[in-house]
């Protein structure tokens, strides 16, 4: 024991350790080295966060308007982006697992709309409202499944599939509504007092896309589920090598895309106290924009189910900016597809850097 206490002294005190003389500078000077290595390591992580890039744009955006406009940054109108972006970014979270495994559905928001109309056209009818919302997300995860026979049984690409039956599902909301608003709910029940209401001063559905937010990043993350997905839109082949089942991964995230629109088609429900059949159109290509500027790669491989969230809440705060700079409402799909081109085109920019500091790097460069 003493003999290794008195080697480790021995290579502390040789030169190399950083000085000829003088034990206890070079332990300051360790110690500051060290506490500066700590900061770059923590720095680095914190800037290899997925979804900083659309927060910070998300957050600059909002102090711009808010500059020129101070009651953008009001609580109520915070309030009202956020209440507003809950059904897309329920939406997008979902299609961030289609686009990381390189699938995509067009679907969702006739999914969104349907099971609005099919939960509402029940309590109409007289149905308990809690009944009826479950009712409507079990047909909404049925849609999903409809979807995933036709992409994996019929072999028919995920994106002919779901252009057809986001046609079928939109059409069947109008022939059930008779193109009619639905109207005559019971809004004293508490379905629609507390899905609808607040809690501590934040919308509920706001409450909900938080926890979805959790729980699908959860399963993204630390689930076998989310890691053949990943493993899937990386590599197909070398995921089928290892023993994953593309099938049934395939079929499981159709569903779980389905059962996340109906959820989001609930909380309209709940919101909007109402069923009207077009509601919805639209959703799907936000959606999808929403899941590209949080940080999911159309390449597949890699998702960000809150990156895709922030996203939502991004493409909502363009649209609320353009209405305080009195830009007609007409503008607001020009300036979606600019921010969507936008995040995409510097998402290839900063892969196509890294690919070549790759090659310079593999050259010795």
């Amino acid at each position: 024991m003493s003999t290794a206490s008195e080697s480790e002294r021995a290579v502390a005190a040789a030169p190399d350790s950083g000085t000829a003389s003088g034990g206890g500078s070079d332990s300051g000077t360790g110690n500051s080295r060290g506490g500066l290595d700590t900061a770059r390591y923590w720095l680095g992580r914190f800037l290899r966060i997925e979804c900083l890039s659309v927060l910070v744009a998300t957050l600059a955006l909002g102090a711009f308007i808010g500059i020129a406009h101070p009651n953008f940054l009001s609580s109520t109108q915070i309030r009202d982006v956020l209440q507003q972006s809950v059904y897309v970014a329920i939406l997008a979270s979902g299609m961030a697992f289609l686009l990381a495994m390189r699938e995509i559905d067009l679907s969702v928001g006739s999914i969104f709309g349907l099971t609005l109309i099919i939960a509402a056209l029940l309590m109409q009818g007289g149905m308990n409202p809690w009944i009826a919302a479950s009712i409507g997300i079990a047909c909404a995860g049925a849609m999903g499944l409809v979807n995933a026979v036709l992409v994996q049984v019929i072999a028919i690409p995920a994106i002919v599939a779901t252009l057809a039956t986001l046609s079928m599902y939109r059409g069947l909301a109008l022939a059930l509504s008779h193109g009619q608003q639905v109207t005559g709910l019971p809004f004293d029940n508490s379905f629609f007092t507390f899905l609808g209401g607040k809690e501590f001063g934040i919308p509920v559905s706001v409450w909900g896309m938080v926890l979805v937010a959790i729980v699908m990043t959860v399963i993204l993350r630390f689930t076998p589920f989310g890691y053949r997905v990943r493993a899937i839109g990386s590599n197909p082949e070398a995921a089928t090598f290892s023993g994953i089942s593309i099938p049934r991964v395939r079929i499981q995230a159709l569903v779980t895309m389905g059962i996340l629109a109906g959820i989001a088609g609930i909380f309209g429900l709940a919101f909007f106290a109402s069923g009207e059949p077009n509601i919805g159109s639209g959703f799907e290509f936000e959606a999808i924009a929403a899941a590209v500027i949080g940080g999911t790669s159309l390449r597949g491989g890699n998702a960000t189910v809150v990156g895709a969230m922030i996203g939502a809440i991004l493409l909502t705060e363009v649209a609320a900016g353009l209405v305080y700079f009195n830009v007609p409402q007409n503008w607001s799909a020009f300036a979606t597809g600019a921010v969507i081109l936008a995040a995409v085109s510097i998402d290839s920019l900063v892969r196509l850097r890294g690919r070549r500091s790759q090659e310079r790097g593999g050259l010795g460069l």
